[in-house]
């Protein structure tokens, strides 16, 4: 007689379990969607110049690879210098707009930049840093190194990139994160990120 009593019981429990997993999820989720969509809305906006690669991703659809100028960090630009030791870091670097409208690489460090009127400062993803026998540059990325298309469409942006005529507008937050605004072709938007 317990038994049965106390299985409506167990069946609630369940049933609340699910539903406060459930909450979770979608907290969570909408978390991250939303942490993406404030810096799309408010980032500060740089146009990077980039030298696509149209491999495929046979889960996903096409996606371009996308290596920028400031991927490659001159050794010289690095203030308050390099790590003594070999080990995980991060990088921050100040960019600055350059006459031809694109931003490059004006400072690095390794520990956080102060903001400065006519400059942003973006954050590296962590990376693998040989401390002070780092050689001339330091290669890094950002997060922003993969942008998918609609399927079928990697072939027109891989003619375009033999052209030297796709950038990237990329918005970045006040603590560094970059996101991918659109992509550009002659300087006119092809595919634009929506912001949710």
């Amino acid at each position: 007689m317990s038994a049965v009593l106390s299985s409506p019981r167990s069946g609630r429990r369940y049933l609340v379990a699910a539903i406060i997993a459930a909450v979770l999820q979608t907290a969570i989720l909408g978390y991250i969607i939303e942490s993406r969509a404030a810096i799309l809305r408010s980032g500060s906006e740089v146009v990077l110049k980039t030298a696509p690669v149209d491999p495929r991703d046979f889960l996903r659809g096409d996606y371009v690879i996308l290596n920028y100028d400031i991927s490659s960090v001159p050794v010289s630009t690095v203030k308050g210098g390099l790590p003594k030791d070999a080990g995980e870091q991060v990088l921050w670097v100040r960019l600055r707009s350059q006459p031809d409208g694109f931003w490059a690489i004006a400072e690095s460090s390794f520990t956080a930049l102060m903001p400065e009127t006519g400059s942003v400062v973006v954050k590296s993803q962590p990376f693998y840093s040989y401390g002070a026998s780092s050689g001339d540059m330091i290669r890094v990325e950002y997060g922003i190194e993969r942008y998918y298309v609609p399927e079928g469409e990697g072939k027109p942006l891989e003619e375009a990139r033999q052209d030297g005529n796709v950038s990237i507008a990329v918005r970045v937050s006040a603590d560094g994160t970059a996101q991918i605004r659109s992509l550009l072709v002659d300087g006119k938007p092809a595919y634009e990120e929506p912001v949710y």
